[in-house]
């Protein structure tokens, strides 16, 4: 008896795994929409309005979309070089930059490292977590090559450019230029450009309005990438 319930067990997995498998593909959102359409808000802008309510704050919540053409090329170029130098490449996952980090996150025990090309920071950005677990990792790629078969490369970076944290309550290039340097999005040069690609990261710790040595570090890297600095490109890695 002992083993034929073994064996009926063993039958049922793949036949399980394949069920949740399908229901967790079935269940992600359509991105097709976001192909004419501005998404109203995102899963990380509603996680910060109900932690805001849950601390007893008033939510807080400054985001100015503008298009494509309304982004400054430096601003443009620093973002990519910062966080996906290879955007223009790939088709939503770097497999390279992704095993390096699986092959960190493993010999450490934990998954604390990056290797999010854009378009998955996107996808997070949209509809999931910042939870760091496979489950969610695994959806966060699929959704990724979702975007990237569906939307134009410009439009995924008009997007992300538009609904990412840049401070607390900050959402987008055009709030966050007009918080931090009192211009618009279309004229910033290298200088605030690399300032602001740099605080990406981590955003509510690297504040543009007031540097950390962290972020000046991280914008003098990003300015010599840009080539807009004479040193000669450093050959150290951005910190994370």
């Amino acid at each position: 008896m002992t083993g034929r319930y073994v064996w009926r067990t063993v039958v049922a997995l793949p036949a399980i795994a394949f069920a949740l498998i399908t229901y967790a593909y079935v269940t992600l959102p359509d991105v097709r929409p976001l192909k004419t359409m501005n998404p109203p808000t995102s899963a990380f802008i509603e996680l910060r309005l109900d932690e805001a309510r849950a601390q007893g704050r008033a939510p807080r919540r400054l985001q100015r979309w503008v298009s494509y053409n309304h982004v400054s090329t430096d601003l443009k170029r620093a973002v990519l070089l910062a966080e996906d130098a290879a955007f223009w490449q790939h088709e939503g996952v770097d497999f390279e930059q992704l095993q390096e980090s699986f092959e960190h996150d493993w010999a450490r025990g934990r998954f604390v490292r990056g290797g999010s090309t854009i378009t998955q920071q996107l996808a997070k950005n949209l509809y999931l977590s910042p939870s760091k677990n496979p489950v969610r990792k695994l959806r966060e790629l699929v959704i990724a090559r979702r975007l990237e078969a569906e939307l134009k490369k410009s439009r995924i970076l008009e997007v992300y450019l538009n609904v990412i944290e840049w401070g607390d309550g900050i959402y987008g290039a055009e709030a966050a230029s007009r918080v931090y340097f009192g211009v618009p999005a279309s004229t910033l040069g290298p200088t605030e450009s690399a300032l602001l690609a740099g605080a990406i990261v981590n955003p509510r710790l690297l504040n543009p309005a007031r540097p950390s040595r962290r972020l000046l570090r991280r914008q003098e890297l990003i300015l010599r990438r840009m080539g807009a600095i004479t040193p000669p490109e450093s050959s150290a890695q951005l910190e994370r």
